[in-house]
């Protein structure tokens, strides 16, 4: 609809506007192909699942951005340098993209509910992106009336540029968040203080747990650390123990992966797999 909007108006911002929805269209289908194969459970070839896909989508559709706004500043500088009017269907054009944000901020709407519901890292940058572009597009309105109020052409160029160096801003933000997932990054602290709160209810003077690791991956956190607890303990205490902790990790955070490894707490081999750098809960 956008596009049918530059094609009345002849404005550049009404274009780059176009041009950034667009690649959100084309990036909502790359997330939707991602989730599902997120989704995908672990088989022989990735046991860990393939939650990180949507990482991937998440570079792809930065690379979008960024060839978005390499063309908003090649056609606004071309604007700039050679002059242009804006076609007088300009009321028609406005009209247009005015309608096709309304329904860029309802489908945000959805998105963003999709996203909390379903913990996806996709959806809800997807539906934080609708509505830069929702937010965008008023700015574009807003400078392209001034246009058509004032005469003053240059004035459409210069909206597309300022449109292109958020777009600029977007991508860099998305592309940086992808690759700090694609590296294991930490689980978020209000997360890590979630776990620290779990285990400390089965800490006591001869129950500990250190080396604690997380990492996300799409919608699945994944959790592993060393359970001490006395060596006289039978193989079935400690296991029943861990499966105790285990359950109630899931119920405090749903979709966790958790991975313990028990260890005799007086054995002095069990402290010195301790590494500098690893984040400590207490």
């Amino acid at each position: 609809m956008k596009l049918v909007a530059y094609g009345v108006s002849g404005s550049v911002g009404i274009l780059s506007d176009a041009l950034e929805s667009t690649t959100n269209i084309i990036a909502a289908v790359i997330a939707l192909l991602a989730l599902r194969r997120a989704a995908l459970p672990p088989n022989e070839r990735f046991h860990f699942g393939q939650g990180k896909a949507e990482y991937f989508s998440a570079l792809v559709e930065g690379a979008l951005i960024f060839a978005a706004a390499l063309v908003i500043i090649a056609a606004a500088t071309e604007r700039l340098l050679h002059g242009g009017h804006l076609k007088p269907d300009l009321g028609i054009g406005l009209a247009v993209s005015t309608v096709a944000s309304g329904f860029n901020a309802a489908t945000a709407l959805v998105l963003s509910r999709a996203g909390r519901k379903h913990r996806s890292l996709v959806l809800i940058a997807d539906a934080k992106h609708l509505m830069a572009d929702v937010w965008t597009s008023a700015g574009v309105l807003v400078g392209v009336g001034l246009v058509a109020l004032t005469d003053y052409q240059p004035l459409d160029p210069v909206v597309a540029i300022l449109v292109a160096g958020n777009i600029v801003v977007t991508g860099y933000k998305l592309m940086r968040d992808s690759i700090t997932g694609l590296m294991d990054v930490a689980l978020p602290a209000e997360d890590l203080e979630v776990i620290a709160t779990v285990l400390n209810t089965f800490r006591s003077d001869s129950i500990d747990m250190h080396q604690v690791q997380t990492r996300g991956a799409g919608r699945h956190r994944f959790i592993a650390f060393h359970l001490l607890v006395p060596g006289t303990w039978s193989v079935q205490e400690g296991y029943d123990l861990g499966c105790n902790i285990e359950r109630a990790l899931h119920e405090a955070l749903p979709d966790a992966v958790v991975n313990i490894s028990l260890q005799p707490a007086d054995d002095p081999r069990s402290h010195e797999d301790q590494h500098e750098g690893q984040h400590r809960l207490w």
